[in-house]
């Protein structure tokens, strides 16, 4: 029996033609924003998968309480309306739009947002790691249907900054689909939410198609009839689809692109600053890289600045948090390129005479990663150590982080902040109960946990930055990390895009909602 998926169109069409099908025939006539992106979505759950393109799709097919937008970011209501907070930061309550409604048409209630919770909690994946130690299954509770009351179990600085990648899934939904885990089976190609758009066809590696949900609950918004996201493999080919109008955003270019496309009266850029960081992981749990004096060696005889000329507009990180994020410290002593240093902590290692092999791993079509190995493969060879550079696809990515077995001596990652604040890189990228994710796969360290455990409860801010700068210095003594570069977030836009609004947190996980096409 042949498959078949509902389209645009309104038509039922085999999948073969789904795939194969051009762009042009979806967007002739019609409001459907294209969208090019080098990234698959490889799962749709949104309490188990993570990175930029689930986001995207989170964002517009599901709801959180609360939505944060602008510059800086500002948190708004979204399925909640108003909310207070107790004086001691551990009590919140959430009043619930009474007009909000999941994609089925049933109404969006306190019972769903505390399932969504326990759920999140219970997976231990996805966003949980964002309230680990702060939210337990006993902590959200429905007060009435139309109100979610939250007691913390300790008081948390980013709470609400963190709620917006806490998407509430339709429970009636989820329990028809339970299976024996959870729903995830289910929740991985279905989607269960109350967002303004729904999946219409899915051809992974090729598009991923969103539908304006007609009559949802979502108060104005632009004019979009729907979306493709399409999965293009290089930047160059990106913006060429921009130039030639086959897109309308591009959302992975770099400053040659930028440079291209900046007399081009059609398309409107965006470079703006983000909590976007770029590290070169090691592998710090098992094979050469596990001796912290080989990977200092590593550290000092890495060439930062060509890593910076080769960036277009960025910085240079100081240390594992981002410039200018809360309990960043600019005079932490970093490493810079240092032949003398290097080939002195290279003696001290167990491995002094280098006369070995290690691997990289960079993502496919990320034209400044390809680059930037090829600047760790020249420090290496000045160290007598070989590099094998191994170009992956996310979903590639994702798996090799899975384990010390499965990661490469080296990955090449980005991380860009889900909420303005030090917890969100500090947990994430170095807490040991995130290992095993693609944001911190094997690396871990007692003190460190501490640390991070102790800094995201503090509620006096003065002690709350002084314990980010332990963890800062304790970090880069670790030395688990080549801490590389702070780019500026670069975007294209067609001209006819309207109502973009720039946010530093996740910002090419677009928000359709808003936008219209001209």
């Amino acid at each position: 029996m042949q498959m078949t998926r509902r389209s645009f169109m309104g038509s039922a069409v085999s999948a073969a033609a789904l795939a194969s099908m051009p762009l042009e025939s979806f967007a002739a006539g019609r409001k459907i924003l294209i969208m090019a992106s080098s990234v698959d979505i490889p799962n749709f759950d949104p309490h188990v998968a993570t990175g930029y393109a689930p986001a995207m799709l989170f964002r517009n097919t599901y709801d959180a309480l609360v939505r944060v937008v602008g510059t800086p970011p500002d948190v708004k209501p979204g399925l909640a309306v108003s909310w207070t907070v107790s004086e001691d930061q551990k009590h919140y309550e959430f009043k619930l739009d009474p007009t909000a409604k999941f994609q089925d048409g049933s109404p969006v209630t306190a019972e769903s947002v505390v399932y969504s919770f326990k759920r999140i909690v219970k997976l231990k994946r996805g966003p949980s790691w964002m309230i680990a130690g702060i939210v337990d299954a006993d902590s959200v509770k429905a007060v009435d249907a139309q109100t979610v009351a939250f007691d913390l179990k300790a008081p948390f600085a980013p709470f609400l900054q963190v709620l917006p990648w806490m998407f509430i899934v339709n429970h009636t939904v989820v329990e028809a689909n339970i299976g024996g885990d959870d729903g995830q089976a289910y929740l991985m190609k279905n989607t269960a939410g109350s967002g303004p758009f729904k999946m219409g066809r899915v051809a992974p590696g090729n598009l991923y198609e969103f539908i304006r949900v007609k009559d949802d609950w979502h108060q104005g918004g632009g004019n979009l009839e729907g979306a493709i996201w399409k999965i293009v493999r290089e930047a160059s080919t990106e913006r060429m689809m921009l130039q030639r109008k086959e897109a309308h955003i591009a959302l992975e270019l770099y400053a040659e692109d930028m440079d291209a496309l900046k007399d081009n009266p059609a398309v409107v850029s965006v470079i703006e600053p983000e909590y976007r960081t770029f590290s070169i992981k090691m592998n710090t749990a098992k094979g050469p890289l596990a001796d912290k004096n080989l990977r200092k060696a590593i550290s000092y005889a890495f060439n930062y600045q060509s890593m910076l000329d080769a960036a277009g507009p960025a910085e240079l990180m100081v240390g594992p948090l981002p410039t200018g994020i809360f309990g960043h410290d600019p005079s932490l002593t970093v490493y810079r390129h240092d032949m003398d240093k290097a080939k002195e902590y290279l003696a001290k290692s167990e491995y002094k005479d280098g006369g070995f092999k290690l691997s990289v791993m960079h993502a496919t079509g990320y034209e400044n990663q390809r680059r930037w190995s090829l600047l760790l493969l020249e420090a290496l060879k000045a160290l007598n150590i070989e590099l094998d550079i191994r170009p992956a696809t996310w979903p590639d990515t994702v798996a090799a982080a899975q384990s010390p077995d499965t990661m490469p001596s080296f990955m090449c990652l980005f991380q860009t902040a889900n909420y303005a604040d030090p917890d969100n890189v500090a947990f994430a990228a170095y807490h040991s109960s995130r290992n095993g994710q693609w944001q911190n796969p094997v690396y871990k360290n007692e003190a460190v946990d501490k640390l991070i455990e102790a800094a995201r409860i503090e509620t006096d801010q003065t002690k709350r930055a002084e314990l980010y700068k332990q963890f800062q210095e304790l970090v880069v003594d670790d030395a688990p990390d080549i801490f590389g570069v702070l780019e500026k977030r670069k975007l294209g836009f067609g001209a006819n895009v309207k109502n973009f609004v720039f946010t530093p947190v996740a910002a090419n996980a677009i928000e359709l909602l808003p936008l219209s096409l001209d």
